[in-house]
């Protein structure tokens, strides 16, 4: 039902309350254990207007649970640190692992319900933003339990007063949330528009009436124990939890866009030299003024075994003040990284203001590794180019300069490089059996590298394909490359 629709005044009678809760409370410390042992990761989300009880609710629900499987975020004005990240980063950080339960008093949808406020983080695109968040978790088999807990203007005036003339809770209440209570009406249809908005199928809003807290209490517990009998009873009986439509572009040419890459180009020992000086001194400056305006800068790597990615690297980042930048490599994830969604332990790298992250390896494996392995199904993989697509452009539109390279090689070089480190004592450590398996599956990668490039090369964060067969041209190129995008985007804000 419509917020505007919704009477707050409902109400519940104390012994009634009483029966309801002990029956409901042992029912969600069931839905709880089975969805550890299920590994079903839920978000419980409470919104809803200032003095609405969501403490209350939230101390009364969690009583029913295990300690030991959930935690409460509370989520206030963004701190220093958050205020230097994209205003995702605080909450995927926050996202739950398998089987446990992580309960939001208040959470993403700032952005809609208080952005105009002063030291609040502004999203480009608010409701896409959030509904792009969302539906990738879900989609991974997040449960989102969405709650807006709605009371009257006058009950909100008569909560307001009580907390405001308490010594002990005073502090609670600032002018914002008189404001509210002033412009109740004004209020009351921008948190419609933002429901409205904002429900879809992945993740429903719940109106909950909150006039009256016992009422509130029950609809809080049976909105949160249907959602998690729900995901339970999908995951028991073997069917997928609804992922959404895959939308994906036009198709695939047939013929390889790599192939048309010239692998002969090569540079000249005196040339590469004295390159590589001017451009790495002029790197040194532009990374101090980064720094100075508060730009920062996400440079991702990916190329075949062996193209070279980790010198080019070195070269890159050897001018650089070594605290203003990190090296992030990445290989197939941890226990505790694969109990997340895949995005979860990029966006934890995420550079802030100023400051440079160098991604050896990243998000792509989703679409190139996992996907020919049969590390993720079809549908995850097809899915990614989106989710994908949308992470990188929240980076961009935070105000980040993001550069991708695809180092690229011949399948001659390869066996070359692979065959001079086997036979090199000092180098052997570069090459596993999993670099011989993952050659010999060398037309399933091609196929799935020009799959990514076409349908992830966009305006706001294109590839650039480095013919890397000589290394001092590959070298030169990505250097050179990140010199051209950091001049180019220090040039806006410039004074």
């Amino acid at each position: 039902m419509p917020l505007k629709q919704t009477d707050p005044s409902h109400k519940l009678k104390k012994d009634k309350y009483k029966q309801q809760l002990d029956e409901l409370t042992i029912d969600l410390g069931e839905a709880q254990r089975k969805c550890k042992d299920l590994g079903i990761p839920v978000i419980i989300l409470f919104e809803g207007w200032s003095a609405s009880g969501k403490g209350s609710r939230i101390r009364t629900l969690i009583r029913s649970l295990d300690p030991r499987g959930f935690e409460v975020f509370t989520v206030h004005r963004p701190n220093e640190d958050e205020l230097m990240r994209p205003y995702m980063w605080r909450f995927w950080k926050r996202t739950p692992p398998k089987g446990k339960i992580h309960v939001f008093d208040r959470s993403w949808y700032r952005a809609l319900m208080r952005g105009h406020e002063k030291n609040e983080i502004k999203l480009a695109k608010p409701v896409h933003d959030v509904l792009s968040f969302e539906k990738t978790l879900v989609a991974s088999g997040v449960v989102i339990v969405k709650m807006f807990l709605h009371v009257s203007m006058k009950e909100q005036r008569k909560r307001l007063k009580a907390l405001a003339d308490s010594p002990e809770t005073s502090w609670r209440i600032n002018e914002d949330d008189w404001i509210q209570n002033c412009r109740y009406d004004e209020t009351l249809s921008r948190y419609s528009k933002m429901i409205e908005d904002t429900d879809h199928d992945m993740a429903n809003w719940s109106v909950i009436e909150a006039d009256n807290g016992r009422h509130a209490d029950v609809k809080v517990y049976k909105t949160v124990l249907a959602a998690m009998e729900s995901a339970i009873s999908k995951k028991e009986s073997g069917n997928s939890v609804d992922n959404g439509e895959i939308k994906m572009p036009i198709g695939v040419n047939s013929a390889s866009a790599l192939t048309a890459v010239n692998l002969h180009r090569t540079l000249e020992r005196d040339e590469y030299t004295d390159r590589l000086s001017a451009a790495q001194n002029e790197l040194t400056r532009l990374h101090n003024e980064m720094y100075l305006h508060r730009v920062p800068m996400a440079i991702v790597f990916e190329g075949w075994d062996a193209a070279g990615k980790g010198g080019a690297i070195k070269r890159l980042v050897a001018p650089f003040d070594p605290r203003g930048y990190k090296v992030a490599p990445y290989g197939a994830p941890n226990d505790i990284e694969k109990a997340h969604n895949y995005l979860w332990r990029f966006w934890n790298e995420v550079p802030k203001a100023g400051h440079l992250t160098v991604f050896d390896r990243s998000w792509y494996g989703r679409v190139m590794v996992e996907r020919v392995e049969g590390f993720c199904s079809e549908d995850d993989w097809k899915r990614a180019f989106k989710e994908i697509n949308d992470f990188e452009k929240q980076l961009v539109d935070s105000g980040m300069i993001l550069l991708k390279f695809w180092l690229h090689i011949d399948k001659e070089e390869q066996l070359r490089r692979f065959n001079f480190r086997k036979e090199t004592p000092e180098k052997q450590w570069k090459i596993t059996d999993e670099d011989w398996r993952n050659r010999d599956k060398w037309d399933a990668y091609l196929e799935a590298v020009d799959e990514m490039l076409l349908r992830t090369s966009t305006k706001y964060a294109p590839w650039t394909i480095v013919e890397a067969v000589d290394k001092p041209y590959a070298r030169i190129k990505v250097i050179e490359a990140v010199h051209d995008c950091l001049e180019n985007g220090l040039k806006a804000v410039r004074k």
